[in-house]
Order: C-alpha cells, then structure tokens, then sequence
C-alpha cells in the first residue's frame, strides 16, 4: 500500500492566477506538504490498526487498566442486577445517557436522582424519574435503546414494564434480602460491591464464584465492583470524571 502526495504540483503564486489563489478557484484545492512516497512492506501492514473496544458503556478500568465496557443494549431483553450503592447505578445512569440512549429511573427517593436527571442531558429529556409503581411502556428500538434503573429497595415489588429488545433494566439491590437468590440466577449480568461475609458466600453459592473471589467481597474498597455472567468474570474500579464528579461526589458505597 502506498500513500503519497502530487509531485507536479504547480509552483507558488507567480502572477497571472497560476498560484495559491488561481489552483483553489480552479477546483484543485490547496497543495499539501511535498513528501516522499509512505510505503508499507506486507510484514507492516499489521501494525497499521485502530483499537477499538467493546460497544456499550463504560463503567471503569479492569486490573490491566483497560476500559471495561458493559453491552447493555442488544435486539433482546437484558437484565443486570447490581448488588451495590446509588452512586455506581448513577454513573451507569449518566454514561448510558451519553451514549444517547434514554434513562427511566422508578425510585421511591426521587429526592437523589431528580439532581442526576436534570444533569444527564443538559436541559434535553434524556433521563426521567418516576415514582415506584408508576413507570410505563417505553418503546425502546434500535435507533432509540432504554435503560431502565429500578432503585425500589432490597425487595423490588413487580413492575409493570414487560421485556423488550433494545431495552436493559438494572435493578439495584442495596443488599440481599429473600428472594434475592432467584433474581441473581436470572440475571444476564450480576454486579457485585463490597457486601457482609453471609452475602458473599450467598452470592458465591448462586454465581459459582471461585473461593479467591468470594473471599475478596467483604474487603473491597469504594467504586470497586465484581462484573460477572455465565462465561467471565472481572473486577473494575470505577471513577467520575471532574464533570461526574461535580453531579455525583466520588465514588462511595454506602448512600
């Protein structure tokens, strides 16, 4: 492959509209910078590549200091459950909404997330927050994915939206309470924070968590969340930027 730039190009303003000024009217555009022909051998071509991650959401870093990404939105329902604080459902919150996706939070303490609301979108209506019990049909697409964040304490009562494509629901359980086994077994992704030991080994239990794992739950520091699902697993720190954290404070775990 070659990259190269014109040679012949004609010289700078000499009279009679043959320079700068006459190539640009003549529809010739400015000449760029004389450089030598930029060859590739195909033993480099390799190398010439853009990184690119995971579509979805970014909630942190992963123990090699990558980006974690959480591919909350896909053609089919999907259900996260996250075990943890407010503070990390509100910076999901604010990082889905960036993405340009719609946020629906039902909560019984409108009082903490209206601030998030009104921040999310800079005046636009992309983040609401309704009163528990009161959250309808939200007509997600592909050209229009939702989140919905259901902060409803650590026994969410039934909620009337029915599963749809292009629309994830995280529910947030401050702790574990009965009945929490069952909804963490059928949950698409289980995210989990610094928790009792009794809840570790209960989420241990339900996840088939190794013991290095479990042991580490009770001890983990503020921002600090265990992703996991049926095929991997991985710790992320997760922290504000300054603008997130002039909305949210830094990172903490208990509200």
């Amino acid at each position: 492959m070659a990259i190269s730039t014109p040679r012949n190009a004609a010289p700078a303003d000499q009279g009679g509209g043959t320079g700068l000024l006459g190539r640009a009217l003549a529809g010739f555009g400015l000449p760029g910078p004389r450089r030598e022909q930029h060859v590739l051998t195909v033993d480099q071509l390799g190398a010439v590549a853009l990184p690119v991650g995971g579509d979805g959401v970014v909630v942190g870093v992963d123990g090699e200091g990558s980006p974690a990404v959480l591919g909350l939105f896909r053609p089919r329902p999907y259900h996260v459950v996250l075990v943890g604080g407010v503070w990390t459902a509100q910076l999901i919150a604010l990082r889905a909404a960036a993405t340009g996706a719609r946020v629906a939070v039902e909560t019984g303490r409108g009082q903490t997330w209206s601030p998030v609301a009104q921040a999310a979108g800079g005046g636009q209506p992309c983040m609401t927050v309704h009163p528990l019990g009161r959250l309808g049909p939200q007509g997600a697409s592909v050209a229009g994915p939702v989140l919905v964040i259901r902060d409803a304490g650590p026994r969410p009562a039934r909620t009337r939206l029915s599963a749809a494509p292009w629309q994830a629901m995280l529910t947030l359980l401050p702790y574990l309470a009965d009945g929490a086994d069952r909804m963490l077994s059928q949950a698409d992704l289980v995210g989990v924070q610094r928790v009792a030991p009794q809840e570790a080994q209960l989420i241990a239990h339900v996840l088939d968590l190794p013991a290095q794992d479990a042991a580490a739950l009770p001890n983990l520091g503020d921002g600090i969340t265990l992703w996991t699902n049926r095929r991997s697993r991985t710790f992320v720190q997760g922290g504000p930027t300054s603008s997130e954290a002039q909305v949210l404070g830094q990172a903490r775990r208990v509200d």
